[in-house]
């Protein structure tokens, strides 16, 4: 399906901001644009839950975002959330509530897949891509780091500082002392020296800074005149005098200067120091600025998803090539399991289609674990789609995929409590189905199958003759009877006569 507009949330740590875009001739024009700062990271509180205080804040804003969104169709939005709600240990309670706020599905993702969609962004606005850049985005809970040249990232990393917890940690209160500005810097810098070597390695043409931090601060060099010889963007000397002028200032409170925004006070502090330490470890001079950011990113990503060049598919794709997996395999897998989801789904639609997407990917990765072990390599396989970076998915999208290759064998009873939606068990289903259907690993045709869904679990109508004729087969069909029977569901088994034998199952 193809959008005129499509639209982007971006749950920050600092401000939440909803970008609409309008799609014409394979690029996207910004139509309109919300931001509200929300300060998510300053409702964390020490055992790393989110108070009430801020969930409200942030509950409210998306009920005004959603307001803007209606009338839009769920695969023309695409909502992200970032490093707080990563951390957050209440964060499962508190997006249940934000997405009926907003109307529309809520991701968390990971930091390099944020890093990811920011360079992502930041290349779709540069005069010149081709050049190698590096991207710098100081957010609220967290700062990527990017190299990358031609819309693809060379280097990734998200690291767990930003300037909404700096400054809560360094400037309680909005306090500014000598000592807590060295401190503050000091910190930084030993966190950008775990990977300052291999990014100086890689190289860089020039540095950009993108999203909040970055803006305020160019805004502020500018607009008062701090920077060296009148230069534009950020200078290593305009961020000394910025800092000076802070220390003289003694309290956030007492700011006067031209182009600060009251909501950038309170995390001004913070996110100087952290750009002062990327300055001074990556021995730059001058960084420039770029209006593209994660919400640009995602935009991109949506609409590179809706023209077939999917993030996701390359990177099942690298899977596949990285832990060796038997491609044959993994497409008599898959193949079945797909023939058997458009009999139990056969109307299609959105979730369908996306369902399916799913299942396919399910199919060609369920035996990457092999390459740790094959004994419980579905295990392992699980594990890894969990906790590997796989750009363009979703933290929760790898947990459903990881969720369905775990559950393609063993014990239905183990993923039962990891396992509530209904959509789920219908794929886990079919990819049980697939993967026992062909256990021989050869091409030998299967029998025309008949799968549908009933009240309590799934029918499967099989060849009589052909199941007489392949024991182990049969077995295998009765105990995953049984294993259904475990988790208070049922899979009936029909022998049917003369069905005529056919190379896949009948869609």
């Amino acid at each position: 399906m193809s959008y005129e507009l499509i639209a982007a949330v971006d749950l920050g740590s600092n401000s939440f901001r909803l970008q609409v875009g309008r799609i014409v001739d394979n690029q996207i024009y910004p139509l309109d644009s919300l931001k509200e700062s929300v300060r998510l990271a300053a409702g964390l509180t020490v055992e790393r839950t989110l108070d009430g205080p801020s969930q409200l804040r942030a509950l409210e804003t998306l009920g005004r975002f959603g307001e803007r969104l209606r009338g839009f169709i769920p695969g023309a939005v695409r909502a992200v959330a970032t490093n707080t709600l990563r951390v957050a240990k209440n964060a499962p309670q508190f997006l249940a509530q934000a997405e009926t706020a907003l109307g529309f599905p809520i991701e968390v993702i990971a930091g390099r897949e944020e890093a990811r969609l920011i360079y992502l962004g930041v290349a779709h606005t540069l005069a010149n891509p081709r050049t190698q850049q590096l991207v710098v985005d100081i957010g609220g809970g967290s700062t990527e780091f990017i190299v990358g040249r031609n819309f693809s990232p060379l280097q990734l990393e998200s690291l767990y500082m930003g300037c909404v917890s700096h400054s809560l940690k360094y400037f309680p209160r909005g306090h500014i002392a000598k000592h807590a500005l060295k401190e503050a810097e000091l910190a930084a810098r030993k966190e950008l020296q775990t990977i300052v070597s291999a990014y100086r390695a890689t190289g860089w043409e020039e540095a950009v800074g993108s999203s909040g931090t970055a803006k305020a601060i160019v805004d502020l060099l500018e607009l008062n005149g701090l920077n060296d010889d009148e230069a534009t963007g950020i200078t290593l000397g305009g961020i000394e005098r910025l800092k000076s002028l802070l220390l003289r200032a003694g309290d956030t409170g007492n700011l006067r200067l031209t182009g600060l925004r009251a909501d950038r006070v309170p995390v001004l502090p913070g996110g100087l120091c952290i750009m002062s330490a990327v300055f001074k470890e990556f021995g730059l001079e001058r960084m420039t600025f770029s209006e593209g950011a994660l919400r640009l990113g995602v935009l991109y990503d949506l609409l590179g998803r809706h023209h077939h060049d999917d993030q996701r598919e390359a990177t099942v794709g690298q899977f596949m090539q990285r832990y060796e997996v038997d491609r044959r395999q993994a497409a008599r897998v898959s193949q079945t399991a797909l023939a058997l989801q458009r009999q139990l789904l056969p109307a299609g639609g959105d979730q369908a289609q996306t369902d399916a997407l799913f299942l396919l990917w399910a199919g060609r990765l369920h035996e990457i674990g092999i390459s740790v072990a094959h004994s419980s390599y579905h295990k392992h396989s699980a594990y890894i789609l969990a906790n590997a970076d796989m750009p363009g998915f979703s933290k929760m999208d790898q947990g459903r995929l990881s969720r369905i290759v775990l559950a393609h064998r063993g014990k239905l009873e183990r993923i039962q409590a990891m396992t509530r939606e209904p959509r789920d068990w219908l794929l886990i289903f079919c990819m049980r189905l697939a993967a026992l259907l062909h256990r021989a690993r050869d091409d030998t045709p299967l029998p025309v199958l008949d799968a549908a869904a009933t009240e309590r679990g799934f029918r499967l109508t099989v060849d009589d003759a052909w199941l007489s004729a392949s024991p182990l087969t049969a077995a295998a069909l009765e105990e995953e009877a049984r294993q259904w029977t475990g988790v208070n569901m049922e899979l009936r088994i029909r022998r049917e006569k003369s069905r005529l034998s056919r190379d896949t199952v009948e869609g």
